[in-house]
């Protein structure tokens, strides 16, 4: 009897061991798989003004919590306005802050974007950072309002379009940043100068990565053209997050994988930790056009640095969005 009570004690030690270890491991698995974190606690954004898109959910609500925390004046940009009005009333909640407010924008939408920028000039005469946040991935084959391909006018020809109606605002209140976030499949992502709509051939990979390149370019050809202003642009890649920007994936694929996620992908909030250090950190303030992740200055590859092609799909962009009529 008191051999099996031995052997018991022994399986349920073992057991316990095994599984304090299991717990540890993928506790420092999933810290390690955070990656860089924003320490500056001491940055403060009192008096600024910040505009985030697509700050409902994920990265985009993370970054606003934050930037309302440091004081600053935050403006939402979000397409659902019954969903932004939730996160609204979370983030003020979250950071004790009364200066939140929410307007309605739909990026896939030219109209929407002036809209949503003639009620922002109504209401504030200065814009201290720009937070390019909101996109799609992965969407079945889809058009914008004005006809764009959905990744390419979403992620792209919606925040270079808004940018641009806001810049004089930006050089006005200069000091002031504007960040683009892009991601690190812009590294896969190649510019179809034949097809950039997608009309002849779609597949929705290339159509994100190709998106998220253009948001390379832009940023660094935007730093260009804003030298000497006082305006710096940013871009930068926030990691693998599990944001709800997974939405279009196949849901079971996504729902069997979820712990898998957990432990590998970052959370929505070390996701923002980049853009906020892009935001605010002012030891970057002179570096404009570069690119980051980690929290952590990064190189490009070659092709994202093709200043011929930025130049080209600049003006593409403009004639596309009717900029260059203005």
């Amino acid at each position: 009897m008191a051999h099996k009570t031995d052997d018991t004690f022994m399986v349920v030690s073992i057991c316990l061991a095994a599984g304090i270890v299991s717990f540890a491991l993928v506790y420092f698995v999933r810290k390690y798989f955070q990656g860089g974190q924003f320490k500056n606690k001491d940055i403060r954004l009192d008096a600024k003004v910040v505009i985030i898109t697509g700050a409902n959910s994920g990265i985009g609500k993370e970054t606003a919590i934050e930037c309302a925390k440091r004081g600053a004046r935050v403006y939402m940009g979000c397409r659902d306005v019954n969903r932004m009005e939730k996160a609204r009333q979370e983030i003020l909640d979250k950071s004790g802050s009364q200066n939140v407010f929410g307007l309605e924008l739909d990026l896939a939408s030219l109209e929407s974007i002036r809209k949503f920028v003639q009620t922002f000039l109504s209401m504030e005469r200065r814009l201290h950072v720009l937070i390019n946040n909101a996109g799609v991935m992965a969407c079945p084959k889809g058009y914008t309002k004005e006809g764009f391909e959905l990744h390419f006018g979403t992620n792209h020809l919606g925040h270079f379009y808004l940018t641009n109606l806001l810049l004089e605002l930006l050089k006005k209140t200069a000091p002031s940043r504007v960040v683009t976030v892009s991601s690190l499949a812009h590294r896969w992502g190649r510019i179809n100068k034949d097809d950039i709509n997608a009309e002849k051939d779609y597949r929705e990979w290339d159509a994100y990565m190709q998106s998220k390149l253009c948001n390379v370019l832009f940023s660094r050809h935007l730093a260009r053209k804003l030298r000497g202003t006082g305006v710096n642009t940013y871009c930068l890649q926030p990691g693998r997050t599990s944001t709800e920007l997974t939405r279009n994936l196949n849901r079971c694929l996504m729902i069997v994988s979820k712990p898998i996620l957990w432990v590998f992908f970052k959370s929505s909030k070390s996701g923002a930790q980049t853009s906020l250090y892009c935001a605010m950190e002012p030891s970057i303030a002179g570096h404009t056009g570069k690119y980051y992740s980690d929290c952590e200055l990064k190189d490009l590859d070659p092709h994202a640095k093709d200043e011929m092609m930025a130049e080209w799909l600049w003006k593409i962009s403009e004639k596309m969005t009717g900029l260059n009529h203005r």
